[in-house]
């Protein structure tokens, strides 16, 4: 494959804005591709640097023979997976959830979300 074509997959783009001591920008990265990211003072200077600092990545991996990897595929995940915790964390979450009525599940979704 050639850098157009990697271009070309829907590789996913996680965008942040940012308001700290520098100002406010927009930081961006692509999740799939370790280091690949860029800033930009809007949202368009954001999306063309992401995309100039994308072409860069693959042209690098391809230069030096690297593997480059491929978009995540939504589909191959089924939103479910099981996680042992010590019992006193299980009770404390269970307690809280009832506090805030809510279920068990929908209250550990809540908390890896934050």
């Amino acid at each position: 494959m050639q850098v157009e074509d990697y271009i070309k997959l829907p590789y996913t783009r996680i965008i942040q804005e940012i308001n700290d001591e520098s100002g406010h920008y927009f930081y961006g990265r692509i999740m799939e591709l370790d280091g690949c990211q860029s800033t930009g003072d809007t949202l368009d200077e954001l999306y063309n640097n992401l995309n100039e600092a994308l072409e860069g990545y693959i042209e690098t991996k391809l230069e030096n023979n690297l593997e480059i990897p491929r978009p995540a595929n939504q589909e191959a995940y089924s939103g479910k997976f099981v996680v042992r915790i010590p019992k006193s964390l299980h009770m404390r979450l269970e307690l809280e959830a009832e506090r805030e009525g809510v279920s068990l599940d929908q209250y550990a979704l809540y908390k890896l979300t934050r």
